[in-house]
């Protein structure tokens, strides 16, 4: 419910629409829905809204000499007033200084794809980059495809020869202080023609590296061109869990991009979303004839 709330969000961003409109079309009262929105999300649907006008509003500031009232008045504010006291409460500065200070100048010219390369090499600060060909995939920061904030983390293929190459942007970390716990992995994720496949993916291991928990989203997987979107995966994290790994896999050609992550303990109440690798045992044999 809140995904499709969040796809009517993206694709009328700029209309005039607010609490009462997300909500009708979840069929739910606004007292109702603003509750179950903010703890989806993290934030309340005019918050929300808010942010989402404000990061567009960042990019175009940075990529384009578009004067601040006419950004202003595109973007859904009353008066260039209103958009600058929301533009310094997010982002520290008023439109016209931040668009000197971060100006895509800072950044060498536009390739091909039409993002944008640093002008240092593309690590990123706590990501890494691994899959089965993970020479063919690029990943780096882009700062003109922004969920929330200056900019955002993306993967793309490259050279892919098959469809079955993967590529995933990837983090691990010890899972000591989680220990016991039912733990939720959430983020937003925008993509630009995946043919196969990409997700948000989740691991828990033991210290000898079996899998206790898993879940990379194969039920549902994301595809083709989608506009900002959150996905989530729960999982538990036993009391033999060692490590803790999750990212963002993206399976044949394709470019995602993804923002806002969110790591945080949940109630017992939430489902878990692991991928079942059991399956049931039969109480005797069947089909010895083969005719069935």
């Amino acid at each position: 419910m809140v995904q499709e709330s969040l796809y009517f969000i993206e694709t009328h961003l700029y209309e005039d629409i607010g609490l009462e409109e997300v909500a009708s079309g979840a069929g739910l009262s606004p007292y109702h829905y603003h509750r179950v929105f903010r703890k989806e999300v993290g934030m309340t649907v005019v918050d929300y809204i808010r942010n989402r006008r404000l990061s567009e509003t960042s990019t175009i500031l940075r990529s384009t000499n578009i004067g601040i009232l006419d950004i202003a008045i595109g973007c859904g504010f009353e008066s260039q007033e209103a958009f600058t006291r929301a533009f310094k409460k997010v982002y520290g500065l008023p439109p016209g200084r931040f668009r000197k200070l971060f100006n895509l100048k800072l950044f060498q010219g536009r390739s091909r794809g039409g993002e944008l390369k640093m002008n240092h090499t593309s690590t990123v600060n706590g990501w890494i980059l691994s899959g089965s060909h993970p020479q063919n995939y690029e990943m780096g920061i882009d700062p003109t495809v922004v969920h929330q904030g200056k900019s955002s983390g993306y993967l793309k293929s490259v050279t892919p020869m098959d469809i079955n190459e993967f590529a995933t942007m990837m983090q691990q970390f010890k899972a000591d202080k989680y220990i016991g716990k039912r733990m939720k992995l959430s983020g937003f994720v925008t993509t630009e023609k995946v043919e196969q496949f990409c997700s948000l993916w989740m691991r828990v291991d033991n210290n000898v590296q079996d899998v206790l928990q898993f879940d990379n989203m194969h039920d549902r997987p994301i595809t083709g061109t989608q506009p900002w979107n959150q996905y989530h995966i729960v999982l538990d994290v036993p009391e033999d869990s060692a490590v803790i790994s999750f990212g963002v896999i993206l399976s044949g050609k394709g470019k995602v991009w993804v923002d806002s992550f969110r790591f945080e303990e949940v109630d017992r109440n939430t489902p878990v979303t692991h991928m079942e690798n059991e399956y049931e045992m039969v109480d005797a044999p069947v089909n010895l004839s083969f005719e069935e």
